[in-house]
């Protein structure tokens, strides 16, 4: 299966393109510009050392057109709406997988949520009922993503108004060696996206003796 993502030429876009090529999956880096595009992919594909799926690197409108399903939103907050405002023309029988949070761009460590909630709501608001939208990927930390000689050492909380979307997401997504839970509708979105400035804050604090911390749901032993 081939996949559009957006915004993979920033930190967690790339991650994300590494580990989805080495799993196997066909992966096409967008950019604002098909030279960038193709500028990102070659460096990853040095990066990959024939270890995985070719990755290619397009425009954005080129990405877009050449996925099979899923288009992949990794853009940073200020790009959310003007990408989905195009997007929402071209995504007819595709889903979108929505990594964006909307944090604060002065700090971080503060979310500043759109009038609809959240970045899942906003996007399928903007998109409209007829394409889904599943919000996933938000607490996994892009320097945890680059690492991918190590496994992902966190769970996966993903959120839509789709019950099929979210199931053939967990399937792609499952593809970089994580644990994917269902949290329910977009909504719960609101809580998912906070918790990545929660995150942040914890990771760069002093007070803690960790720095790329995620999630992680544990079943308690004994009980069923």
């Amino acid at each position: 299966m081939k996949i559009a993502l957006l915004g993979g030429t920033g930190p967690q876009g790339r991650g994300l393109a590494l580990r989805w090529a080495r799993a196997g999956v066909e992966v096409v880096v967008g950019s604002r510009s098909a030279e960038r595009g193709q500028a990102i992919a070659q460096e990853l594909n040095d990066r990959l050392a024939g270890q995985g799926t070719p990755i290619l690197g397009m425009s954005n409108e080129e990405a877009v057109e050449q996925s099979e399903r899923f288009v992949v939103l990794a853009v940073p907050y200020v790009g959310h709406e003007p990408t989905l405002e195009w997007l929402k023309s071209c995504m007819a029988g595709k889903i979108l997988i929505d990594v964006v949070v909307p944090l604060a761009g002065d700090d971080p460590k503060k979310v500043v949520m759109p009038p609809e909630g959240s970045a899942t709501e906003e996007a399928q608001a903007l998109l409209g009922p007829e394409i889904p939208v599943v919000g996933a990927l938000h607490n996994v930390s892009a320097w945890v993503l680059d690492k991918i000689e190590s496994p992902i050492h966190c769970d996966i909380l993903i959120c839509g108004n789709n019950k099929a979307a979210k199931d053939e997401a967990s399937a792609l997504i499952e593809k970089l060696g994580v644990k994917v839970y269902n949290a329910g509708l977009a909504v719960s979105a609101r809580a998912i996206e906070h918790m990545t400035a929660i995150l942040i804050r914890l990771n760069i604090s002093k007070t803690t003796p960790f720095k790329h911390a995620g999630l992680k749901i544990w079943a308690e032993a004994g009980v069923e």
